[in-house]
């Protein structure tokens, strides 16, 4: 006998769980449970803190949502305006000892004058092939060059997105893109050329939110304040050790053993499959790659310089320093650094060499946060990466020789980024589609493997709209259909209506569990009281918009 039952079992709580749990909760009808290994829940969205008293995030994290169910959450979980700041995003490309605003493609008339002839012929090369061509691009590297030109790749898009993604671009398909990379318009960067302007800012970030206190991280640590604490098992006794699909069961690490009828999982596939030892899935898995993160976080004493004034993130295509972006953390919030009359000592200069006097001194302070990627086609040597990434900031200009680090952060992430390889989308439609057919449903930034929806918005909401699916069918438009979320205000889930509503049909007897799209109209699907006993309403077991084929709804008496 199992030690603990449940409808549901969320495993995992970053953005993708705490989704999944928080709608769960909303809902109030399936009994279920939230288990995570880490005592701090966050995922792959948390903030580590120095001893020195910095924040550093696990990567570049900012808050810009499609969805307003999401919005709703976070702003109950961090309700007051003082919880947040709201920034313009401000950034450059460094190139060429230029600072060449976001994106690149758009204000190449910052460049050198030989430079934009090169990426002007590029450019005029690629619009006059685009107008006959007539199949699509094999992979990453040629739809860049269908739409950026020879010149700009090789300037800036080829070297830098080996930087980000440890890969060749020729090993990466074209379908993920959407949002991600911005498609210059031809006539608008010929007049930027010649009236020698800069573009404005474009994507979906232009402007963004960031917490106020205790980072990204601190905003998951809030959504899950909001959760029951009799539901969530975190720590070593949230830690899986095993999951038996068959017997729709995991085993802890502690021993206790958790049944489910459904399973929303949010660990990496990969592990899942490891974890289920399930030989075909750890075969089809082969076909999954990913590059690993390292965080390298530098905090220096003195005002922050006017050569670095109010940037946001910069990105870093040249090969003279080993990251592909710096984030200024400092800017983000006063409260990501240690306050002015907080007294360190001075660890080194950016040179390397180490101060006479190491007695402690007051601030002010500031930081940056430094990405760098690896693979076994991008190798890393780990013992000298954070003396390889200061130099690298001297040799940017970032920093000067003379300037004095008073604190230093390393942290490698195995599973940094999952890469939208060529192989990437044959082995999902078998995996998923498998794993669903024994009550599992993988989902999240590694659950799914979807890069193209793995913000912080839509890790939240394939976890909300998976619950949705297993509860009354509804159609998981951010997993199935990317471009259709990325291109519009997701506006039909709401959770202070719901909880409202919720309550409303709860005092008269029945309660609604979800809503689902019908011919264009939002409708309520759920369950009504009926004779003492709680049953799944016949209208909410399919879905009838946009059905995937693989619609399973969780009919069982509660």
């Amino acid at each position: 006998m199992p030690d603990i039952s449940v409808d549901i079992l969320v495993i995992g709580a970053g953005p993708t769980g705490l989704g999944a749990a928080k709608r769960l909760n909303q809902i109030n009808g399936p009994s279920w449970m939230i288990v995570d290994s880490n005592e701090t829940p966050g995922g792959l969205a948390s903030t580590d803190v120095t001893k020195e008293g910095f924040l550093y995030d696990v990567g570049g994290h900012v808050i810009f949502s499609h969805y307003k169910y999401f919005d709703d959450c976070i702003d109950e979980a961090l309700p007051s305006e003082d919880d947040w700041y709201t920034h313009q995003r401000i950034s450059y490309v460094r190139c060429k000892g230029l600072w060449v605003p976001y994106p690149f493609q758009n204000n190449i008339s910052m460049l050198p004058k030989e430079d934009q002839v090169v990426c002007m012929d590029g450019l005029i090369d690629a619009a006059m092939e685009a107008r006959v061509a007539n199949t699509k691009p094999k992979n990453f590297d040629e739809w860049l060059v269908r739409n950026q030109g020879v010149g700009l790749c090789d300037l800036f898009m080829r070297p830098y997105n080996f930087k980000v993604w440890a890969v060749p671009t020729t090993k990466m398909q074209a379908e993920w893109m959407g949002e991600r990379v911005a498609a210059p318009n031809l006539k608008a960067v010929t007049k930027n050329v010649i009236l020698n302007k800069v573009a404005g800012n474009w994507g979906p970030n232009a402007t963004f939110r960031f917490p106020a206190r205790d980072g990204t991280g601190g905003i998951w640590i809030a959504v899950a304040k909001t959760l029951p604490d009799e539901k969530k098992r975190f720590g070593k006794k949230g830690t899986v050790k095993a999951v038996d699909a068959d017997k729709q069961q995991v085993l802890m690490e502690d021993g206790t053993t958790i049944r489910y009828e459904r399973l929303v999982s949010t660990m990496a596939i990969d592990s899942l499959a490891e974890a289920m030892q399930d030989e075909k899935l750890i075969g089809l898995s082969k076909d999954l790659f990913y590059s690993s993160t390292h965080v390298i976080g530098v905090g220096i004493r003195g005002s922050r310089p006017e050569r670095i004034g109010d940037k946001c993130w910069l990105y870093f295509p040249e090969d003279n320093c080993p990251f592909y972006r710096a984030t200024i953390f400092s800017n983000y919030s006063p409260y990501n650094q240690p306050q002015k009359d907080v007294k360190l000592p001075t660890l080194q200069l950016a040179n390397g060499s180490r101060r006479q006097s190491m007695q402690a001194k007051e601030g002010p302070y500031w930081s940056i946060m430094l990405e760098v990627s690896e693979s076994s086609m991008k190798p890393v040597n780990q013992e000298t990466l954070l003396k390889d990434c200061i130099q690298g900031l001297v040799n940017t200009e970032m920093l000067k020789p003379e300037d004095e680090i008073v604190s230093t952060y390393h942290r490698r992430f195995d599973h940094g980024y999952p890469t939208p390889s060529l192989e990437r989308d044959g082995a999902l439609k078998q995996m998923l589609p498998y794993l669903q057919e024994k009550g599992i449903w993988s989902r999240g930034r590694f659950g799914s493997w979807k890069y193209e929806v793995g913000n912080q918005d839509h890790s939240f909401m394939l976890g909300v709209e998976a619950v949705d699916h297993l509860v009354n069918g509804s159609v998981e438009l951010t997993l199935n259909y990317p471009d259709f979320v990325n291109g519009r205000q997701n506006t039909e889930r709401r959770l202070v209506d719901g909880a409202q509503l919720f309550g409303k049909q709860k005092a008269n007897g029945s309660v609604v569990v979800g809503r689902r799209m019908t011919g264009g109209k939002t409708e309520l699907g759920g369950r009504v009281e009926t004779s003492g006993k709680e049953t799944l309403n016949a209208s909410s077991r399919t879905a009838t918009a946009m059905k995937d084929g693989n619609s399973r709804v969780l009919n069982r008496q509660w």
